[in-house]
């Protein structure tokens, strides 16, 4: 079973595991150079590369809009301010007082706009509000777990909101002081349709904000904008433990069915997208050849130098290299390893990195005896 690394430290102590130690850091340390296979699989892996840091710049390159919608006493400012890690100014309408409601630029190409519940907006801006309805890429529609939930009012404005665009989180703040929490969800699920999620919170404890997030990130995946929106939360891990887990069930899938010819190239395809997004996410590049090196030691090293070169001696029209559990295992640990070195500060170098590998590979070896 894969295993996540949550609350687990490596200990960077001893000899790296899976025979992967720092001299063997580089690629001429592990691999002849020279011959043909080598520079096949090397243009395989710089195409990678470029391929996905184009894909991120084109992602990078497009506006994020979240439209939160609700009466002033929901919470709205708090939970936003919860979600993203600080405080977010700009919002915060008061019920008939906004005379034009336009979005507020957080940072970075996203952008938030406020609104009461269309019932409190003026008439002569209603369809305006209905234009930023259409356009958000999330709706979060507030409700107050305290107070009247789900009023004649909330009611219709989210019907019309619904008929507009369906992108919606159901936002059911102020738990900590309501009762029978659960019954109200499952009221407001059922009200609603029982097609949108209903996320309870609390903006004031921070109960369920992280899986509020997740929902986020969740929908913006659908539109190749969850890293814009993550590398801009200060809360980064919970993305990037998502990420990773993610890429090791796709390298997984595709050592457990590997298509005809050599794995090796769709399993670095997937490595070296998760090493690029990791290293946009927080904020530390990756250079090519880094992500190169840190990919050809993680299969060296789970499969052995001697196999390997077997292997890639006919390449591309090799065989497998790495059965499900291998993969999907040397991926979520070289993530986890990427992933511990970002958030320690720590040189992101082969010779470091494939040491917190072998911890993390370790760790999944004791978790499944």
């Amino acid at each position: 079973m894969l295993q996540r690394d949550a609350g687990r430290e490596p200990s960077l102590d001893g000899p790296a595991h899976d025979g992967m130690s720092a001299r063997e850091g580089r690629i001429e340390a592990l691999l002849p150079s020279g011959s043909d296979w080598e520079r096949e699989w090397r243009r395989a892996a710089e195409a990678q590369y470029d391929q996905h840091m184009g894909e991120i710049g084109r992602e990078l390159d497009q506006d994020i809009l979240i439209a939160l919608v609700g009466d002033v006493n929901a919470g709205k400012s708090s939970t936003l301010n919860r979600i993203v890690g600080e405080p977010v100014a700009g919002v915060g309408a008061e019920p008939g007082e906004t005379a034009i409601i336009k979005p507020y630029l957080f940072k970075d190409r996203i952008f938030f706009v406020d609104t009461p519940g269309l019932n409190d907006v003026r008439v002569e801006n209603s369809q305006l509000t209905m234009d930023y309805y259409r356009k958000a890429d999330i709706i979060l529609f507030f409700l107050n777990a305290a107070g009247t939930v789900y009023s004649e009012a909330e009611k219709r404005s989210f019907e019309a909101i619904r008929d507009a665009n369906a992108n919606i989180v159901i936002v059911l703040n102020k738990i900590d002081a309501a009762d029978e929490v659960e019954r109200i969800v499952e009221r407001v699920r059922m009200e609603t349709g029982g097609r949108f999620e209903v996320v309870p919170v609390s903006s004031r404890t921070g109960e369920n904000i992280d899986r509020l997030r997740a929902s986020i990130l969740e929908l913006l995946r659908k539109k190749s904008k969850d890293l814009l929106f993550a590398r801009n939360m200060k809360e980064k891990s919970a993305a990037a433990n998502k990420w990773i887990l993610g890429a090791a069930a796709s390298a997984g899938a595709i050592g457990a069915a590997p298509i005809p010819g050599a794995d090796i190239v769709p399993i670095t395809a997937v490595q070296i997208g998760l090493l690029t997004r990791l290293a946009v996410l927080y904020g530390r590049p990756i250079s090519k050849e880094t992500a190169r090196e840190l990919v050809l030691a993680t299969v060296v090293g789970n499969i052995g130098k001697s196999v390997f070169r077997q292997v890639v001696k006919l390449f591309p029209g090799a065989g497998s290299i790495a059965g499900a559990s291998v993969a999907g295992a040397m991926t979520l640990a070289l993530g986890y390893a990427v992933k511990y070195a970002y958030e320690h500060d720590m040189e992101i170098s082969t010779a470091t990195v494939t040491k917190l590998y072998g911890m993390f590979r370790k760790q999944q070896g004791s978790a499944g005896a």
